[in-house]
């Protein structure tokens, strides 16, 4: 792809300074449709999200507006045109995060890092989709221990579960362990028939759910089976030493201080651990601390420890999951609730 070509910016009516237009040459007309999107729907949610005029004439696109949005929509379309060269699917989803990462105030600090965030897991490529989310999956690459905290839908689980197949799948670590503290919430689910596995099963199905679909049913099966992939109880965990394997521990905010320092006590040779949660979602008794909140003003500062904090702007469900997490917080600040703040006195450098 050729560079855009340089113009110089023009002052419009109102003082506000427009670009004049910048033009974007494709050298591959084979991936335009799907850059474009069906019916050019891509074209048009940049256009609306951005307000800038988006022109196309062959292989060429002209942008024009204010100076900054069209710098934000140029790299939005050079960052989506290299997914495509990667064979990487764009689609409304793809769009949204790029057009989420490139405008926030963090998008100049993650841009060159911000394909490297591409994992390739057994079945499928997976994109982080906002700035705390680029930020986490570096630091998942890099620590040993790293903390995910904030509310659901952030990806927090999900995106460790991709980093650790891929590390498997380049021998970087031997085998996955999955691990959730059996808490109920706020349900009294009674006796549960069936073996060990059958019990303990419902409280691990969002586990389940993630890898497949990263990876084909017939191999989770066999990973299952020949334990490269684990699925566990925290219970399970106790005596244990892990080597050679990625450790994720899945809604940590359920677990008591005593838990939480026998799990990651668990840590052995050539091993990689994760923990998740979400502080305002304890299910605990009343008055029981929060073993993620203590671990936080434990060991969150420790050299080798990564902490990052995801906000609700980083929720990828359905839009209307951001506007509720946004109501809830909203409702407890102002009725002082039971929310359970993090108990964090992390430095800046912990922070994403």
């Amino acid at each position: 792809m050729r560079k855009p070509e340089s113009v110089s910016p023009r002052a419009s009516g109102n003082g506000q300074e427009v670009q004049a237009p910048l033009y974007l040459s494709f050298e591959d007309n084979r991936l335009l449709p799907d850059l474009f999107g069906q019916h050019d729907q891509n074209l048009a949610r940049i256009e609306l999200a951005l307000g800038v005029l988006v022109t196309c004439r062959g292989n060429q696109l002209a942008l024009t507006g204010p100076v900054g949005a069209v710098d934000i929509a140029k790299k939005v379309f050079l960052e989506l045109y290299e997914l495509l060269e990667r064979n990487f699917p764009v689609g409304p989803a793809e769009v949204e995060a790029a057009l989420r990462i490139h405008s926030s105030s963090a998008g100049d600090e993650i841009e060159t890092s911000k394909t490297q965030s591409l994992i390739q897991t057994p079945k499928r490529k997976i994109l982080a989709r906002s700035p705390n989310q680029v930020s986490y999956v570096q630091a998942l690459k890099e620590a040993e221990l790293v903390f995910g905290i904030g509310p659901a839908g952030t990806g927090k689980t999900y995106l460790a579960v991709a980093v650790a197949l891929s590390l498997m799948a380049r021998g970087h670590v031997e085998h996955l362990v999955l691990s959730r503290p059996a808490v109920e919430a706020g349900e009294r689910l009674g006796f549960l028939p069936g073996d060990i596995r059958e019990k303990v099963d419902p409280y691990l199905r969002p586990l389940y759910d993630a890898l497949y679909d990263m990876m084909p049913a017939d191999k989770v099966n066999n990973y299952l089976q020949r334990g490269d992939v684990e699925i566990a109880p925290l219970a399970f965990m106790r005596g244990r030493t892990l080597s050679n394997a990625f450790i994720i521990l899945d809604e940590a905010q359920n677990t008591t201080p005593v838990q939480m320092k026998m799990f990651l006590t668990r840590l052995g040779e050539n091993s990689r651990m994760a923990v998740t949660g979400d502080p305002s979602q304890v299910d605990l008794p009343r008055g029981m601390e929060s073993g993620l909140a203590h671990a936080l003003s434990v060991v969150g500062g420790l050299k080798d420890t990564r902490v990052v904090e995801f906000e609700d702007v980083d929720v990828v469900r359905h839009p209307l999951v951001t506007k509720i997490v946004r109501a809830y917080a909203s409702y407890e600040d102002k009725h002082n609730t039971s929310k359970r703040p993090v108990q964090s006195s992390l430095s800046s450098r912990d922070k994403s």
